[in-house]
């Protein structure tokens, strides 16, 4: 008998992976977390029913939400990842020699706790002693610790339950304060074929918040449609004028020409962000 895994993605729309076998199931404090291993992507994270990562294109997330912002700023040194737990995030920050401290706040720490048991690909920087696990309200965090850091990631889940705020204008304001001068902004912040309010939304609080803000696109099979969006908020430098410098940094998709074509949007995502920015950019 085969058993397959399926994630409900919207009222119409479902993703199914074939079952090898599950490795964890657990009810944490706050959601359901669960890791199985898959046919056609490798072992999976699952919470609340929603695929976080995979072991086969997790790359393609981790590096485009980390290396665009890290590019972007002169001389990272206090980097924050609010969210994250699965440490794929921290592994792609550690790879700057520049990078004194990471912190990583992570509501859940049974996140951290499955990721290091399962995934030690993704986890793998959790022990370097550059980082820091905080098990806290990222949101609270953030607005406590002012001026504390040059790069704020921004790697939640959906905007569901304890999510929901790291979506908000209030939550991106906090972000401002708590950057440095040259402090750079990531989000991820969906589809925008399946989440185009949500964009729209977080877009214009991020534009209204920034003085220079750009969304940007990457391809993430196991992801609602397969188009992602990035949403980045900048205090001074243009993501669009920074020319990449990726000596001694490994990775297998982001190269200086996907930061640049990560830019060029497809007109259905250029009116997306024109109606967020009341005229465009």
């Amino acid at each position: 008998m085969e058993l397959w895994y399926t994630e409900r993605q919207t009222d119409g729309v479902a993703l199914s992976c074939k079952v090898i076998q599950t490795l964890h199931s657990e009810q944490t404090p706050f959601q359901r977390l669960d890791v199985i291993e898959t046919a056609s992507y490798g072992r999976m994270l699952v919470l609340d029913g929603m695929v976080q990562t995979t072991e086969v294109d997790e790359f393609v997330y981790h590096e485009m939400i980390v290396h665009v912002a890290m590019q972007t700023h002169p001389q990272p040194r206090r980097v924050a990842v609010v969210g994250g737990g699965d440490g794929g995030a921290v592994r792609e920050v550690l790879k700057y020699r520049s990078v004194e401290s990471v912190k990583l706040i992570e509501i859940d720490e049974r996140v951290v706790a499955a990721s290091r048991r399962f995934f030690p690909q993704l986890s793998q920087g959790l022990d370097d002693p550059r980082v820091e696990c905080l098990f806290a309200d990222g949101i609270r965090h953030i607005q406590e610790n002012k001026g504390a850091y040059d790069v704020i990631i921004v790697d939640s889940t959906e905007p569901v339950g304890p999510a929901v705020g790291l979506f908000s204008r209030n939550f991106y304001v906090s972000c401002y304060e708590s950057l440095t001068d040259h402090g750079v902004l990531v989000a991820q912040t969906e589809s925008p074929f399946f989440n185009r309010d949500l964009i729209e939304k977080a877009f214009a609080a991020i534009s209204s918040v920034f003085p220079v803000s750009r969304l940007y696109l990457a391809s993430i099979p196991t992801y609602p449609s397969g188009l992602w969006s990035f949403s980045l908020g900048s205090k001074r430098r243009d993501p669009l004028e920074v020319t990449p410098n990726l000596d001694g940094i490994p990775t297998r998709y982001y190269t200086e020409g996907v930061h640049h074509a990560a830019f060029q949007l497809p007109r259905f995502v250029q009116e997306i962000v024109a109606k967020a920015t009341k005229g465009g950019e």
